[in-house]
């Protein structure tokens, strides 16, 4: 069977799909039965053929920038988008450009930084942005109640902006929170209260800005930080007197060497590849080119470069395994799919179309500071 680094060498562009005003594209989440969802900094969703890249639906409702797209894991017809205007709406991809099917709100000075919805396709969590320089929220709802049944929230954990709150991949009440204050946080919801549910602080020592379940049991948590650190722990290790640490960088961009000797300018993300049981690192220049990393213990090696795609900074990527292709978005509003062997209709680079100010207020980077309160860490 061929190998992940021999599929990613034979990648090449083989769809474009450019929207007829510029938007930078910040996330992306796929349907595994053919559709594309893409968040943008217009406000909109954006519905997308995945073989194609066609665009199907847009969807309008939310009132402030994204900060995310899933699907549903059952119900692959639900579609859910969370928005810093503090609600997380749920559209229907049946009925193109259609109203919201359900909202769910919580306090009204709640501002959703991140969202999450479970494996199990019960719970959704929200976590805010930082209220009157003190508190930050985990907001949780039942996702099956009519109306967005509000079921709580947790308040003590995190002391800032809630950048990332992502459940894991199998196991409904596990979730795992990233924030500005350097936390991440683990829970386990079945424990009810915040107390007894937190089972893990670990600390990346800067602003977390994504975190990724992945390893062979999804044990393992990799925490990409703002000022682009790389933070790899082992959660498997949480009941013995191992370290959780499995790698630990402050600044990774230099940590896999390019063709010119030089690092990436910047981190987008890491997703694990479960069918090749690697974890996917990807890395950019400002140019726009890409750089596939894989990472583990030893840190970061570069398996393969794309070049002349993107004409600026990638905001997001994803994995299609069963396509086998790579799909990436970017500021120059660019929605690329890479397959291997794939021949691109139309040629040439797409310029950037940051110029626009309004892009760059409406896509509202999370401030780089670095952590303010000091919590129990376990190493």
């Amino acid at each position: 069977m061929e190998g992940l680094e021999e599929k990613l060498g034979g990648l090449s562009i083989a769809r474009r799909s450019r929207p007829e005003e510029p938007t930078y594209l910040l996330d992306v989440a796929l349907q595994p039965s053919g559709l594309l969802a893409v968040s943008c900094s217009n406000f909109t969703v954006h519905l997308h053929n995945k073989d194609t890249l066609s665009l199907l639906a847009e969807y309008r409702g939310h009132s402030g920038p994204l900060c995310g797209v899933t699907f549903a894991h059952a119900s692959s017809d639900l579609l859910y988008s969370g928005s810093a205007d503090g609600t997380v709406l749920a559209w229907d991809v049946r009925r193109p450009g259609s109203a919201a099917v359900q909202t769910f709100k919580s306090d009204p000075s709640h501002s959703f930084c991140s969202f999450d919805l479970n494996c199990a396709d019960t719970l959704l969590c929200a976590g805010t942005e930082q209220i009157n320089d003190e508190d930050s929220f985990l907001v949780f709802w039942d996702s099956r109640k009519p109306g967005g049944g509000l079921l709580g929230v947790y308040s003590e954990s995190h002391s800032d902006d809630v950048t990332q709150v992502r459940f894991h991949p199998r196991d409904k009440d596990r979730l795992a929170s990233g924030s500005t204050d350097g936390l991440v946080n683990v829970f386990d919801l079945s424990q009810g209260a915040e107390e007894e549910a937190l089972l893990a602080t670990c600390n990346s020592d800067s602003s977390a800005g994504s975190v990724c379940w992945c390893g062979a049991d999804f044990t393992r948590l990799l925490c990409l930080s703002h000022d682009e650190g790389l933070h790899l722990w082992d959660l498997g290790q949480l009941d013995t007197d191992e370290p959780l640490t499995v790698f630990s960088s402050s600044d990774a961009r230099s940590l896999a060497t390019l063709a010119d000797g030089a690092g990436v300018d910047y981190l987008v993300g890491g997703r694990w590849l479960e069918e090749a049981q690697k974890l996917l690192v990807v890395g950019g220049k400002k140019s726009g080119d890409l750089h596939l990393m894989e990472c583990d213990g030893d840190g970061l090696r570069l398996m393969r470069s794309l070049e002349g795609g993107h004409g600026s900074t990638v905001r997001c990527f994803l994995w299609d395994a069963a396509g086998e292709a790579l799909v990436t978005g970017g500021e120059d509003a660019q929605l690329l799919l890479w397959k291997p062997g794939g021949e691109e209709l139309t040629v040439g680079k797409r310029e950037t179309m940051k110029s626009d100010s309004a892009l760059r207020v409406k896509s509202r980077p999370h401030k780089k500071h670095g952590y303010q309160k000091s919590k129990k860490a376990t190493t």
